[in-house]
């Protein structure tokens, strides 16, 4: 009977000790899984949310990334909407280098929400002057390459609706000066 019960007991921490291996090797996938989903959303994303801004692209595309609450509350977008930017107005943009950093993301794999810290850069905006900015240049002192992008570093919320994540809020932390 010694022996039987050293033999259960050497088989039940053996058990465990691969459960618990197992058990870290799925968390680790499912975050790793779910950190480069959201890295895809955001910059999918943000960089067709420049598009619009910009080049006044069409904007129902942006409900694959962004939750309608924020679409209505996107202080970049109703200045697009409302037909006041200045890439619009003034310039005929022809296409832009976005770019995305992920400083930071964290969601457990039972979540259905996500934080993530990001820095958004456009260095280089292809643009011109259209007919309505060369007649206003001189009045408005309009320079002939398009205003730069404010380099800028955003806290992200996302949620994880039908299998999909969509980004539920964007809070501007910063400028970032270059």
């Amino acid at each position: 009977m010694k022996y039987f019960r050293k033999l259960i007991w050497y088989g039940a921490t053996r058990l465990l000790i691969v459960c618990l291996v197992l058990g870290l090797l799925m968390t680790g996938f499912y975050l790793a899984m779910n950190a480069s989903n959201i890295y895809i959303i955001l910059k999918d994303g943000m960089a067709r949310r420049a598009q619009v801004v910009m080049q006044s692209s069409d904007e129902k595309e942006l409900s694959n990334y962004f939750s309608s609450s924020y679409l209505a509350s996107d202080p970049a977008l109703s200045i697009a909407r409302n037909g006041n930017s200045p890439y619009q107005l003034y310039y005929s943009i022809t296409g832009f280098d976005h770019r995305l950093d992920m400083e930071s993301v964290w969601c457990w794999p039972w979540e259905d929400t996500a934080r993530a810290t990001v820095r958004e850069s456009i260095p280089a905006i292809d643009g011109k002057l259209n007919a309505a900015g060369r007649e206003n240049a001189e009045a408005m002192a309009l320079a002939s390459t398009p205003p730069k992008w404010r380099t800028a570093r955003y806290q992200v919320i996302l949620t994880q609706e039908n299998g999909h994540w969509h980004i539920k809020n964007m809070n501007l932390i910063e400028y970032l000066d270059e």
